[in-house]
């Protein structure tokens, strides 16, 4: 029986999903390393069962098991040809809480912050702290042995693990926890594979001899972060080993192991009690990287909560990225190096006098130009700016990338200067600026060479960088992994790091438990080679990819999705805030991630051997749920633009396979919508009539618990005339030209006379030109060709009116932002699009400048009581921010205005209206916009700026939603 059967069996056997398609075995190819290798197969099992089916069935056909959470790994711990076992969708449950004992129990798809929001109330925390740690899983931190920020106070994930339920390679469930010398001996004599477990790990330990040399050739005990190898030096601090009162737990093992020991399945962890919540950060700047690290030993004295660091490098990186423009406002000049400094206590006046005390050792080592002071947001702030550093990375245009190879190494803070010292000379020997950023304060800087990868120069560079930089941390006794694991990248450096007798017994130690090397193989022991299976080909023929949209900012298409690293920011959940990604927060699925989008991408455009490399299947599947929100062009730390991938996708599967006609309908709605002006009742009664509506949605393929819009009674255009002929005297303080889009015009019309009637009554001139309309359907359905006429019209008719002194505005957010983004890689006269770009705004922030001009005031409106809640277009958080909206509907002085934090709505023009869509449109709207609205009380009026948007919230919580500009309108002194 072929493969394929024995796999469609065991799929038919399972309770959750095995997927064995091209697609889905291309997305779980890559981690957030620079490897690459096709899986068999990959499986998300719902429970125990299905996970000894599976061990069952890689023991019979001789393959293998990769376990994985998020998939961040930075070493290549969830790459491998067998078969990728993925917990991250349903071994999700915390499953107990002992608040007495201060532990908690969990399955190994638990996100860490989601843990830490639920043990809040209790006033405790799982204190490990990536910088992932809002998409990562407990079970892929316990196979990492994670630190983070926090080690220097709390320690490491290793620490707290108190016990864990596993599947072994036999199939028997195991559980390890702590066990005295007598329950140890006990295991020894089990006629199982748990006793052989514990028989070996006694007969390779008991002796002094060996004992020494562990602690002789392992890292330095001072180093906390130290994951090289398996943890047999841990081991030896228990009462069976030595005379410490400390019991034997084989947890300490299994912590960092990376899957390859046994199948985790439940892990209780021992929980700290939450730190001071008073904090006080100083960000000290430097201007070389050496001054830096002199501070360090300095600052620790200081009881420091975290240390952290950010080169250049990372700076420069943050200032193309708009969330990451708002988070560096604390930096000063343009310094080669910060280090965020954090005390706490549990008052202001104590945390204060830390502060103070710190600030004066820093001002007095002469080593730091500036030390501004954060607290509050501006801590949340700057810590989001240093743990967007792994994605920024992917910010770098072209193809030499900063590479994880050499980027956890640990040493003593006393050997931390001399080392960066040896290390950056080794680096200059190569030409070589690296990186450095991360956990100063713990002696571990993640450094990184920038490398060229699809170079075999390169390549070579890669193994020899990592070769020197290996004998340097031996050289002082460090870890060359800290906490991102060895995986492939490092597992063929563990024996010159503890020596070739210990790295031999850890191979013993891996065949007792895994006889058959089922469990994620070439990782720790009998290593995969360093410099293979990586994610390109070297030296191979670049790939010549033409597309319509202009791509050239990235060079190429192929490189704009090439920019992803995997580190899955696009996984965080709704609670966590942002709106990236809609489409996985619906579904769980790693498939509807803006990363497997941008992979699957990257794999068919680089091996496709068709003609044209997007007519394939698999990539109209990937995109399909892809809602076009933009979220990841600004919230992706890589700014990849998976919206106008997707653009870019459609137009050229669409010219292989053809237009249908229901996108047709969507694309042309402008023009249908002009027609349907004519006899607007008799087209709002079709629309609005049970029977003729339902009709149309049966026969057009739209959901039937989607209502219709509606058509205005005249156009915008129209009423402009009619409002234009109003004799005005005043004078004018400025001129605006209004853009009088697709939705304004036919579907929004008393929106655009609210616009105008606001800003004529706050004295500006408005005009409407005969523009076009913005082509944003057109866009959305992959018809780029009328887009790009559509977009050459506007940037003819509006490149002689537009400038500083006469700014172009508009409503609808899609549309208007047209000209801020897609016209910029669609238009042919490319200067005039950028100018007009720059005098582009949503009409919200025209309004919010003015007011900063002094030219607009509250004393203008009412001063009556209202409370809104307002939901934001995703374009507009995109591509502008909140915050204009949220100023101009605070004009009115008792206007109480709260933004909802709430992503996107879930709409996303025809997406919500297509009957395969729907579902996944309305629990998008669920998860956080729906209940926000059903809890306003019914006198909070409602705001969103989007069309769309309001059509959502209409259909979804049967509340009408008001534009910002009809609330200002309304509130107009008269």
């Amino acid at each position: 029986m072929a493969l394929t059967a024995h796999l469609q069996t065991l799929s038919n056997s399972l309770s959750g999903e095995l997927f064995y398609d091209g697609l889905i075995k291309s997305i779980y190819a890559t981690d957030a390393s620079v490897f690459r290798m096709l899986p068999l197969a990959v499986a998300y099992p719902k429970n125990k069962d299905d996970i000894k089916q599976l061990i069952q069935f890689a023991k019979t056909h001789r393959t293998s098991l990769i376990p994985r959470t998020a998939g961040t790994s930075l070493a290549g711990q969830c790459v491998g040809e067998g078969i990728v076992v993925d917990v991250s969708k349903y071994f999700t449950e915390i499953l107990n809480i002992n608040e007495k004992e201060q532990t908690v129990t969990v399955q190994p798809g638990v996100v860490r912050d989601a843990l830490n929001n639920y043990l809040k109330p209790f006033g405790l925390w799982f204190s490990p702290n990536t910088s992932t740690s809002n998409r990562c899983m407990i079970g892929g931190m316990v196979g990492n042995n994670s630190s983070g920020t926090t080690s220097i106070q709390f320690g490491v994930t290793r620490n707290k693990v108190i016990e864990m339920h596993t599947i072994l390679s036999d199939g028997s469930e195991v559980v390890f926890n702590e066990s005295s010398s007598e329950a140890f001996q006990d295991k020894t004599k089990l006629e199982t594979l748990e006793g052989a477990i514990y028989k070996t790990i006694f007969s390779e330990l008991h002796s002094e001899t060996v004992q020494n040399q562990i602690i002789e050739n392992f890292p330095k005990p001072e180093i906390h972060r130290r994951n090289t190898g398996y943890a047999i030096d841990e081991l030896l601090k228990s009462e069976v080993f030595s005379n410490s009162p400390e019991k034997f737990n084989m947890c300490k093992l299994l912590s960092g192991s990376e899957g390859t020991l046994a199948f985790t399945t439940q892990i209780t962890l021992k929980l700290d009690v939450l730190p001071p919540q008073e904090a006080v950060m100083v960000a000290a700047h430097f201007t070389t990287i050496e001054a830096c690290l002199s501070a360090v030993e300095m600052v620790m004295r200081h009881n420091l909560y975290t240390c952290e660091m950010m080169d250049k490098t990372i700076l420069d990186c943050t200032k193309h990225n708009k969330t990451q423009q708002e988070n560096r406002r604390f930096i000063e000049g343009d310094p080669k190096a910060v280090l965020m400094c954090e005390v706490r206590a549990f008052t202001k006046q104590e945390v204060h006098v830390l502060a103070e005390r710190l600030l004066l050792d820093i001002a007095a080592s002469g080593l730091s130009y500036a030390f501004p002071i954060l607290v509050g947001d501006e801590i949340d702030q700057a810590n989001n700016l240093r743990s967007a550093g792994l994605g920024l990375l992917g910010n770098i245009i072209g193809d030499r990338k900063s590479v994880p190879c050499i980027e956890d190494t640990a040493v003593t803070l006393p050997d931390l200067a001399n080392y960066i010292s040896e290390f950056t000379a080794l680096m200059k020997g190569y030409n070589q600026e690296a990186i450095y950023y991360a956990h100063a304060g713990a002696g571990e800087l993640h450094l990184r060479p920038i490398l060229n990868l699809k170079k075999y120069e390169d390549v070579v560079l890669f193994r020899k960088i990592t070769t020197d930089v290996a004998h340097l941390v031996k050289k002082y006794g460090g870890s060359m992994s800290g906490e991102h694991g060895d995986g492939m990248v490092r597992s063929e450096f563990i024996e010159l790091m503890i020596g070739k007798e210990n790295y031999n017994i850890l191979k013993r130690i891996k065949t007792v438990f895994d006889a058959d090397n089922i469990f994620n193989p070439g990782k720790i022991v009998n290593p995969l080679p360093m410099d293979k299976s990586l994610r390109y080909v070297p030296d191979r023929a670049e790939p010549e990819i033409e597309t319509l949209l202009d791509f050239s900012h990235s060079k190429g298409i192929l490189r704009e999705a090439e920019k992803c690293n995997g580190s899955g920011d696009c996984r965080k959940l709704p609670e966590f805030g942002g709106t990236m990604c809609p489409s996985y927060r619906a579904t769980r699925n790693e498939k509807d991630t803006t990363r497997a989008r941008a992979n699957a991408l990257r794999e068919f455009l680089t091996n496709s051997q068709k003609a044209n490399k997007f007519d394939h299947e698999e990539l109209k599947v990937v995109f399909d749920l892809c809602l076009s929100c933009k979220a990841c062009a600004s919230e992706c730390p890589s700014s990849v633009d998976v919206a106008s991938l997707k653009a870019e996708f459609l137009y050229q599967y669409q010219k292989e396979n053809g237009v249908s006609l229901r996108t047709k309908l969507f694309a042309y709605n402008n023009t249908l919508n002009r027609y349907g002006s004519v006899f607007p009742k008799l087209a709002n009664f079709i629309f609005s009539n049970g029977i003729t509506s339902s009709i149309l949605k049966k026969s057009f393929g739209i959901a039937k618990g989607r209502s219709l819009p509606l058509i205005s009674n005249k156009s915008l255009n129209k009423e402009f005339q009619n409002i234009k002929k109003q004799e005005v005297t005043l004078k004018y303080i400025k001129t605006v030209f209004l853009f009088n889009d697709e939705f304004l015009n036919y579907l929004d019309t008393p929106i655009g006379i609210d616009a105008i009637q606001l800003l004529t009554a706050l004295n500006y001139e408005v005009k409407i030109v005969d523009n076009v309309e913005s082509g944003r359907t057109f866009l959305s359905k992959g018809l780029l060709e009328q887009a790009k006429d559509l977009a050459n019209k506007n940037v003819a008719i509006f490149k002689d009116l537009i400038s500083s002194e006469t700014p172009l505005i508009g409503i609808e957010p899609s549309a208007i932002l047209t000209f801020k983004d897609e016209y910029l890689r669609l238009a042919d006269d490319k200067a005039s699009a950028e100018n007009i770009a720059k005098h582009t705004f949503l009409i919200e922030e025209f309004i919010q400048q003015e007011i900063k001009l002094g030219n607009i005031n509250s004393q203008q409106f009412t001063s009556e009581e209202k409370t809104i809640k307002f939901h934001g277009h995703c374009h507009q958080k995109s591509h502008s921010n909140q915050l204009s909206s949220f100023s101009v509907l605070n004009l009115p002085e008792n206007y109480k205005v709260t933004i909802i934090p709430s992503g996107c709505c879930g709409m996303a023009g025809s997406f919500g209206y297509e009957k395969e869509h729907y579902e996944v449109s309305m629990q998008v709207g669920e998860q956080t916009l729906f209940p926000a609205i059903r809890n306003a009380s019914a006198d909070v009026i409602i705001s969103a700026n989007g069309t769309s948007c309001r059509h959502q919230i209409k259909d979804g919580t049967d509340r009408e939603a008001k534009h910002p500009v009809t609330i200002l309108r309304e509130a107009l002194l008269r």
